[in-house]
């Protein structure tokens, strides 16, 4: 049976957007173009592997075979298309980059600046998640690199960028806003500002509570790190970050206090799939970071 990838693609970009219009839009084709490719493949295969009647369209037992079978060939025709565009060199190519909003620009805009004066014709396609979410499109092989939190899960290769302490953002009129350092177990009765789920730095944080004995109290969760602090500057909680963004965002209201017992780091690193082709793009672009301690 000769499967061509297009509509394994169409399938995909369906299950992932939530819908026919929305993969549509993604792969530059109409919605009855979408609809007919993945019918012609059920037809194909002889199974149906969406259910229609539901909203989204849910993948049936057959359509998750498929979708996990697909995902893996995309990935190998992307590693394909990525070892013949090598053959160019570094004149013409693209660099597909996946970066956390926590820490990004801090970090990586200057390597932007190298890149950019170093390989012009290079394209950057950049996109920015969680890194759970990294981890997702990574594993596709959607991106080259991914910028995750440590661990690395093991089926990724990677490199340290940078490692940092975690510091508590206080209130300047709470008590222990006054202090040095403050143990985790101390902060239990306080309620706590978070991020938005799938991002990295939640974990870290509750399983140390765990640790600690408690489960804090989470009085609201955002994406943005200066609306993080204007929160905890009006007093509805504390926050933690790690102590390079705490210290280029200082803020009147808030105190930085030093986390012990345990204290918990940051370690930023960009990772790719273990024995996976790596592109000539993406290796120039580890080779220009330099770990920092």
């Amino acid at each position: 049976m000769d499967i061509k990838l297009r509509p394994l693609r169409a399938l995909v970009e369906v299950t992932r957007q939530g819908g026919f219009s929305q993969a549509a839009r993604t792969v530059f084709a109409t919605q009855s173009a979408v609809s007919k490719a993945v019918r012609q493949l059920e037809e194909d295969l002889g199974f149906v592997l969406l259910d229609r009647d539901v909203h989204p369209p849910r993948l049936t037992p057959a359509g998750e075979i498929v979708h996990r079978r697909a995902l893996t060939l995309l990935a190998e025709q992307d590693d394909l298309m990525a070892e013949l565009n090598a053959l160019r060199g570094l004149q013409r190519g693209e660099l597909r980059l996946g970066l956390p909003p926590i820490g990004s620009s801090q970090l990586f805009a200057p390597v932007f600046a190298q890149f950019r004066a170093r390989y012009p014709g290079i394209d950057i396609r950049l996109v920015e998640h969680g890194s759970k979410r990294l981890e997702e499109v990574l594993r596709a092989g959607e991106i080259d690199l991914a910028g995750l939190l440590a661990p690395v899960p093991a089926e990724f290769d990677f490199k340290l960028v940078r490692q940092e302490p975690i510091v508590v953002l206080i209130a300047a009129g709470q008590p222990l806003g006054q202090a040095s350092e403050v143990e985790l177990a101390r902060l239990s009765a306080l309620p706590f500002v978070l991020f938005e789920s799938g991002f990295a730095l939640n974990p870290i944080i509750l399983e140390a509570c765990q640790q600690a004995g408690f489960t804090p109290h989470v009085a609201a969760r955002t994406s943005q790190i200066d609306f993080m602090i204007e929160l905890v500057a009006a007093g509805l909680g504390i926050g933690f970050l790690p102590r390079m963004m705490a210290e280029q965002r200082h803020h009147a209201g808030v105190r930085t206090v030093t986390l012990t017992a345990p204290a918990l780091t940051w370690h930023m690193a960009l990772a790719w799939r273990r024995g996976a082709y790596l592109s000539h793009a993406a290796q120039a672009w580890l080779d220009l970071i330099n770990p920092a301690r």
